[in-house]
């Protein structure tokens, strides 16, 4: 047996070795990929509730500073500077639910797009029919606004549960999967 004949089966080893090492390299590099795009998700995930949480929390406010304003602008006597203030603090309300509603919208289609900016534009009507005093009841003025509230907050609700957003859910409107949700569910 020659020299040569005996580097043979130690370059085989070597070479066995350094495949295994490039296969398991590869493998690492995967399990890493997957992990971040498992923390990208939960992030996106997180922010997208958080926002539905501020959401209602906005759609609330926006509900409690009409009634005060609806109260301040009946009473006898009342301020104007007053009534102007609590009409800009409810206006500043409806503004921060628009904005926290446009944000959500943009995770959707154009019909959901769509009706979330009519609730905002409703809520605004409903703070200016709020500052007249003989405004009427705003229990029902809000019934419309709560039918389409109750609809954005069945969208977090899919969300939050991580199914994809029905097709199906209102007859009228069809909605395309939101990314999050199919984000959410993976």
């Amino acid at each position: 047996m020659t020299a040569s004949d005996r580097a043979n089966p130690l370059v085989y080893v070597s070479v066995g070795i350094a495949v295994l090492s490039f296969a398991t390299s590869l493998y690492q590099s995967y399990l890493f990929t997957q992990q971040v795009e498992i923390m990208q998700r939960n992030v996106a995930r997180g922010e997208y509730m958080r926002t539905c949480k501020d959401v209602i929390d906005s759609y609330f406010q926006v509900r409690l500073k009409s009634a005060a304003l609806n109260r301040l602008a009946s009473r006898p006597g009342a301020s104007g500077d007053a009534v102007q203030s609590a009409e800009t603090e409810a206006a500043n309300a409806v503004g921060r639910f628009a904005a926290l509603g446009t944000y959500l919208a943009n995770f959707q289609n154009d019909d959901v797009r769509y009706r979330y900016t009519q609730l905002s534009r409703m809520l605004d009507e409903i703070v200016k029919a709020a500052a007249q005093p003989q405004s009427a009841d705003l229990a029902r003025l809000f019934d419309p606004a709560d039918t389409l509230f109750a609809a954005m907050n069945d969208d977090c609700v899919r969300s939050a549960k991580g199914m994809a957003f029905a097709a199906g859910a209102s007859p009228s409107v069809a909605r395309a999967a939101d990314p999050t949700a199919i984000i959410a569910s993976r």
